[in-house]
C-alpha cells in the first residue's frame, strides 16, 4: 500500500447548490484541476472523491458533490448519492454566496446537527459581493464556523488554504486522531502478536491484504513484533519460540484450527473482529452474533460487504458464510447480498444482518449502518464475530475484549429467558 486507506482518512464533504462554487473551491486547495467546473449548472453529476495529504490535519479525503438544488435531467439520481454522503462525512463544508441563505442550505445545516457532523460555511466569490454584517452575524449563529474566499483570486490562495487548515483542526471529530486501535492497545512495549494469514485463491498475489498489513503497521506504532505465518505453520512458530506471544490474531476462516492450535493461556482473535471493534462497535457486533441462535428456516438474512470484488469460487461473504448459515440454522434461508456503498432501505425485512470487517470504508459510515440497524431493530454482527459462533469459539475470539464478552453472553442468557 503505498497510499493511506480511504477507510482511515478524513472525509470532508463540499456541498452547496449548483454552481456556488464546490469544484472550484477544492480546485483551489488542491493547486490544481482536479475537479472540472463550468459556470453551466449541473457539471459536476456524481460524487468526486480526491485523497490529499492535508498537512498537518494529515490524510484526507474530499467528497465533490452535485448540487442540492439540481433540476438537470437525472438530477434525482445525484441527488441521492450526495445525500448518502452524509452516512460517511467527517466535516462538511458548505458553500454558498454572499447575503444569499435558502431551504437547501437550511437542510444541510438541520441534517449536520441531526447527525453531530461537524459544519463549516465556505462564503465564495466575494470578488463579485462581500457578505453583510448582517449575514455574518446570521451565519456565525448557524455555525460559528465562517471563512470568506474567492476561488478565482490565486494570489490569495495560500491565506485561504491556512485559514480553512486551521478551523478544519479545529472541528476534526476528536475520534479521528482517537480512533481505537487495531491491536496495539493489545500489546505491551516489545510484545510480540502471530499473525495468522492463509494463502488461498482470494489472496492478492504478492501481497497481504488490508487488514493484514494494517495490523502489522499499528503494532509496529506501537513498539511492538510481528511474526507473520501461515495457518500449517503456527503450531511450530509457537514451538519455536522462547516467550509466548501477547496475542494470536488470525483470518476467521482459519479460527478452529488456530484456536486447536494454540494455547488456552494464550489469547487468540480474528482480523475481522479487530476491525469490528475499530470501525464500529464490537459490543453491538458480539450481541448481534447471538441472533444467530434463533434463525429459522425461511428467514431472510442481509449479507453487506463494504467493497466490491470479483467472487472467488469459495467466496467467504456468498458461499462460505451462507453455507454455515444454512448448515447451522438446519435448512434454508433467504440471503440476499450487497457490496461497495449499497445498503438498502428495507432493513426492518431482514432477522439479522451480516457485515464485512469494513476496512475499505470509514468509522462514521458503518457507525451509520449500525445505527440504521437498531433503528430498525435488525441484530446486526459482522464476519468474525459470526464465523467464530458458527465455529463454536466465539467465547475464545471475544475474550480479549471482556465487555463484547459479557455483551454476548448477556444477550444469549436474555434470548433463552424470553
Amino acid at each position: 500500500m503505498d497510499n493511506t486507506p480511504k477507510g482511515n482518512r478524513l472525509h470532508i464533504a463540499l456541498l452547496g447548490r449548483t454552481n456556488v462554487g464546490k469544484s472550484s473551491l477544492l480546485n483551489l486547495m488542491l493547486g490544481q484541476d482536479i475537479a472540472i467546473t463550468s459556470p453551466v449548472a449541473g457539471t459536476t453529476t456524481d460524487v468526486v472523491e480526491k485523497a490529499i495529504e492535508l498537512l498537518p490535519l494529515g490524510p484526507v479525503l474530499f467528497l465533490d458533490t452535485a448540487g442540492l438544488d439540481d433540476v438537470s435531467e437525472l438530477s434525482g439520481a445525484r441527488l441521492k448519492k450526495t445525500a448518502k454522503v452524509f452516512d460517511r462525512t467527517d466535516v462538511i463544508i458548505l458553500v454558498t454566496e454572499a447575503d444569499i441563505w435558502t431551504d437547501f442550505e437550511e437542510v444541510v445545516l438541520t441534517e449536520a446537527q441531526k447527525r453531530k457532523i461537524p459544519l463549516l460555511i465556505v462564503i465564495n466569490k466575494i470578488d463579485l459581493r462581500s457578505p453583510s454584517p448582517d449575514h455574518l452575524k446570521l451565519l456565525q449563529a448557524k455555525s460559528g464556523w465562517i471563512l470568506t474566499v474567492s476561488c478565482t483570486d490565486e494570489t490569495k490562495r495560500q491565506n485561504y488554504l491556512a485559514a480553512l487548515k486551521h478551523q478544519l483542526l479545529k472541528v476534526a471529530p476528536a475520534d479521528f486522531s482517537g480512533t481505537p486501535s487495531l491491536i496495539g492497545d493489545l500489546l505491551p512495549p516489545g510484545g510480540l502478536a502471530v499473525l495468522v494469514v492463509p494463502i488461498d485463491l482470494e489472496a492478492p498475489k504478492g501481497r497481504l491484504i488490508l487488514p493484514q498489513v494494517q495490523t502489522i503497521r499499528d503494532a509496529l506504532d506501537n513498539d511492538a513484533m510481528t511474526l507473520v505465518v501461515k495457518e500449517r505453520e503456527l503450531a511450530a512458530a509457537l514451538a519455536c519460540l522462547k516467550t509466548p506471544p501477547a496475542i494470536v490474531v488470525t483470518d476467521s476462516q482459519a479460527i478452529l484450527k488456530v484456536t486447536a492450535d494454540v494455547p488456552k493461556e494464550i489469547p487468540v482473535t480474528t482480523f475481522s473482529i479487530l476491525f469490528a471493534r475499530q470501525k464500529s462497535d464490537l459490543n453491538i457486533m458480539a450481541r448481534g452474533a447471538a441472533a444467530i441462535d434463533t434463525l429459522q428456516p425461511g428467514d431472510r438474512i442481509l449479507i453487506a460487504e463494504a467493497c466490491s470484488h470479483h467472487a472467488m469460487e469459495d467466496d467467504i461473504g456468498r458461499v462460505k458464510i451462507p453455507r454455515w448459515l444454512r448448515q447451522y440454522v438446519g435448512g434454508d434461508l433467504q440471503i440476499d447480498t450487497v457490496c461497495g456503498r449499497d445498503y438498502p432501505d428495507n432493513l426492518k425485512d431482514y432477522k439479522l444482518i451480516l457485515h464485512c470487517g469494513g476496512c475499505m470504508i470509514n468509522r462514521r459510515e458503518m457507525l451509520t449502518r449500525l445505527r440504521r440497524a437498531q433503528e430498525a431493530g435488525v441484530p446486526v454482527t459482522n464476519y468474525g464475530v459470526a464465523i467464530s459462533f458458527l465455529q463454536g469459539v466465539i467465547k475464545r475470539s471475544l475474550a480479549p475484549f471482556p465487555s463484547a464478552l459479557l455483551a454476548f453472553e448477556n444477550e444469549m442468557k436474555n434470548k433463552k429467558l424470553s
